[in-house]
């Protein structure tokens, strides 16, 4: 049986697949991970998006240690592509301003999300090394005035420390840490790799350090502390969103939501494979208030 196709956002231009002669003309070194599957389809093993980013988004410069998480490209344009639908439900479209919670050594979605629709990121992470990596990719592709990082000084906190009185933001994005513990992170990826049969072998693009691929209590009480704390800033921001990979977390997020008082909440399903991942958006203000919020 075949793999089932990918059934990303409509304006996602990884949607028909790859043009692997252009990707390896783009990224010569590409070549050696090229080779054609059982179904008789050029593929690639894709532990190395460069090529990607260069091809398709102009970003020239994109390097970051081995133990960091290296993201998915087509996934990662997925969310800035539906955070955009919805901007645009709320006339949202110009000097667009959005913190990317949790940006990480890549800095992957403020540099999609610039270079798709031309928005403003304020990136944050608890790592220091991880943000000195994203601000040299930052500096290579000469986005310091698209791009700013705040390091989140406390492990307990995800807008607390790092937002102030003055901040105004369209929309918020966060790719919350999905497991409880590093024991629990190790297994998911042994599943994955005996999935791809490739054994005991680890594939970067399944790796990530304990803060990016785990937290107490896991994705669950991350995003209920995210909840909780955007409820203190409820003004500076149109939308909050999340991504939630566990469909078992949906209904009690929006129990939480309701219990902040949380004006209008809408939940996003994105598909690629069989796989299914939700976004969870939600705002405190009324349509007036959005439409006036800056002022």
């Amino acid at each position: 049986m075949k793999p089932s196709k990918s059934k990303f956002h409509p304006k996602n231009k990884h949607q028909e697949g790859y043009d692997f002669s252009k990707l390896c003309k783009t990224y010569p070194t590409l070549n050696e991970f090229v080779f054609e599957n059982k179904y008789q389809t050029t593929t690639i093993d894709f532990s190395n998006p460069k090529a990607l980013l260069l091809l398709h988004y102009n970003i020239s410069y994109w390097d970051f240690p081995d133990d960091n998480l290296c993201p998915p490209i087509p996934g990662r344009v997925d969310y800035i592509h539906h955070l955009a639908d919805l901007l645009e439900i709320s006339n949202s479209t110009k000097n667009i301003k959005i913190l990317d919670i949790g940006t990480g050594a890549s800095c992957i979605y403020p540099l999609l999300g610039n270079a798709a629709y031309n928005w403003q990121f304020v990136g944050t992470d608890i790592d220091k090394k991880a943000l000195e990596n994203a601000q040299h990719i930052i500096d290579k592709n000469k986005l310091t005035k698209e791009i700013t990082l705040r390091y989140q000084p406390d492990k307990l906190h995800i807008l607390k420390g790092v937002l102030s009185a003055s901040d105004r933001f369209e929309a918020t994005l966060c790719n919350p840490p999905f497991h409880d513990s590093d024991e629990a992170a190790s297994a998911a990826t042994k599943r994955k790799l005996k999935g791809l049969g490739k054994g005991g072998e680890f594939l970067r693009n399944f790796g990530g350090k304990n803060n990016e691929l785990w937290c107490k209590g896991g994705e669950k009480t991350f995003i209920n502390t995210y909840i909780y704390e955007s409820s203190l800033f409820k003004k500076q921001c149109r939308w909050f969103s999340t991504l939630v990979s566990k469909k078992e977390n949906i209904r009690p997020i929006k129990i939480l939501l309701k219990k902040f008082k949380a004006i209008e909440v809408k939940t996003i399903s994105m598909h690629q494979g069989n796989k299914i991942t939700r976004i969870v958006a939600w705002t405190f203000l009324n349509e007036a208030e959005k439409r006036n919020w800056k002022n």
